[in-house]
């Protein structure tokens, strides 16, 4: 697992994923309890978002950034090393 002191580049961009995930998470729910609905199309596509940024800081945890950059597509991808619980 990467961590800030030895990988500080690589750590930047697992807290940028991560902090983006938090923020969009966020304003979906906003939307979500201000307005009331959402249609399955606009729900799909922020989850959609939410699990590319969720999936990309699971994937780069053990990563360099020229790793990251070459596998950025894969990254993105549901990992198959997780197992979901609950």
């Amino acid at each position: 697992m990467i961590n800030l002191k030895q990988n500080p580049t690589e750590w930047a961009r697992l807290m940028y994923e991560l902090d983006d995930l938090k923020d969009h998470l966020s304003t979906l729910i906003d939307e979500m309890n201000s307005s009331g609905e959402i249609s399955i199309e606009e729900y799909q596509v922020q989850v959609g978002h939410l699990y590319a940024h969720l999936n990309r800081a699971w994937n780069s945890r053990d990563a360099t950034a020229e790793v990251v950059e070459k596998n950025l597509k894969n990254f993105t991808e549901f990992p198959k090393d997780i197992t979901t619980c609950g």
